[in-house]
């Protein structure tokens, strides 16, 4: 794996993470991650659009005018999400009606259009898609986390809902985590996500500053103090 590579990959899920270190797409990552499944399947349909979104940027980059470059960057990321849309309403019509208007959002997501803009406009179709990939596997982890938190806090399950995805013989496969726990309602509702995400940023300063303080130590200028 080229030093390039891992940079791209590092910086999708960590070092510039969109969701909890750019902070960028908060609307869908606060409103839709209530459980586990809505998040994730947001996440994952965010994921293609901006593969795709990148990959086809990166192709194309040179024919676009610089002038036309955003009207034309959201024309091509609108054109994908209606294609998921359209999938998700054929085969999947149950968990389209709870994402709502959040699909559609996907089009005006800060996070797609950043990253079509700083980074697929300007480098090779591989690395744009690699980057597109790993950014959208970054959000989808953040949402993964604060979904599985509110979720557990909040129901005291996880995977509930996964029936609007795979039909109800997957009620089953819903985890009760707390049994007979009549849950918070706090963690579902809007402050809920603001402070499950203010903890998971928390957290990851947390985990920084820690690695920070040992390196300091293992130093050979701080084991000399």
């Amino acid at each position: 794996m080229s030093p390039e590579t891992r940079e791209i990959i590092v910086n999708g899920l960590w070092t510039q993470n969109p969701g909890i270190v750019q902070l960028l797409g908060l609307c869908p990552l606060l409103a839709i991650s209530s459980n586990v499944v809505n998040a994730l399947s947001l996440g994952l349909a965010t994921t293609l659009v901006m593969a795709v979104a990148s990959g086809s940027v990166a192709l194309v980059r040179g024919f676009i005018p610089h002038a036309a470059r955003i009207p034309l960057f959201v024309l091509i990321i609108a054109a994908l999400v209606t294609v998921v849309e359209l999938l998700m309403h054929a085969y999947v019509l149950a968990l389209y009606i709870v994402l709502g208007v959040f699909l559609p959002l996907i089009t005006t997501n800060c996070i797609v259009l950043a990253r079509v803009e700083a980074f697929a406009s300007k480098r090779s179709t591989l690395h744009s898609v690699l980057d597109a990939v790993m950014m959208g596997l970054g959000l989808t982890l953040v949402l993964v986390v604060l979904g599985a938190l509110r979720e557990i806090i909040g129901k005291g399950t996880l995977l509930s809902g996964l029936d609007l995805a795979f039909g109800p013989a997957a009620k089953a496969w819903v985890i009760h985590v707390i049994p007979d726990f009549q849950g918070l309602l706090l963690a579902v509702l809007p402050p809920g996500a603001f402070i499950g995400l203010g903890l998971i940023i928390a957290a990851r300063n947390w985990l920084i500053t820690m690695k920070e303080r040992r390196a300091r130590v293992d130093s050979p200028l701080g084991q000399a103090a």
